[in-house]
């Protein structure tokens, strides 16, 4: 039997890890969001909720690149509002699956040039919407080393505890 495993999982995945996340926040309220990150930060994200809305942020980044639109700014939605947070999660992943619903199948590999910070790199799309999803998976482990580090206990939020691939 032949192994598959597709974009679609991962996305699963990191919805079903968004919901727990956003379910133990709303338990938590805004002091879990409030986590300082400590003195190894960079000076741009200093708290639990700035990451999370670097997150969410991110990944409409990577579609607006895409799609060859504005960035938006995150700045306006507070992090320390657990609701406005997820709601704008909720906004870049419907924009997200509307791109992979659209975008034409042919350009998914026909590198472009973006700018990212001081740099422009030559991108194919379906590489910047893996590094989309991967960045995501890769800062909510650090969210949850964090609040661990803190003294909170987020629960397990594993690939392997979660529903994804039970059949």
């Amino acid at each position: 039997m032949a192994f598959t495993f597709e974009l679609a999982h991962l996305l699963d995945y990191t919805e079903w890890e968004r919901a727990q996340w956003h379910a133990w926040f709303h338990e938590q309220g805004p002091a879990a969001l409030a986590v300082d990150l400590g003195p190894n930060s960079d000076g741009r994200i200093n708290t639990i909720g700035e990451l999370v809305r670097h997150i969410f942020s991110a990944e409409q980044r990577y579609v607006a690149r895409i799609q060859g639109a504005p960035l938006t700014d995150p700045a306006a939605v507070p992090a320390d509002d657990v609701e406005a947070l997820f709601a704008f999660g909720t906004q870049g992943r419907e924009s997200l699956r509307a791109l992979l619903a659209t975008f034409p199948t042919e350009r998914w590999v026909v590198p472009q040039q973006i700018q990212i910070g001081k740099h422009t790199r030559s991108v194919a799309p379906r590489k910047l919407i893996v590094q989309a999803v991967t960045h995501e998976i890769r800062h909510w482990a650090q969210v949850a080393t964090f609040l661990r580090m803190s003294g909170r206990k987020p629960g397990p939020r594993d690939f392997l505890v979660s529903p994804v691939l039970e059949r």
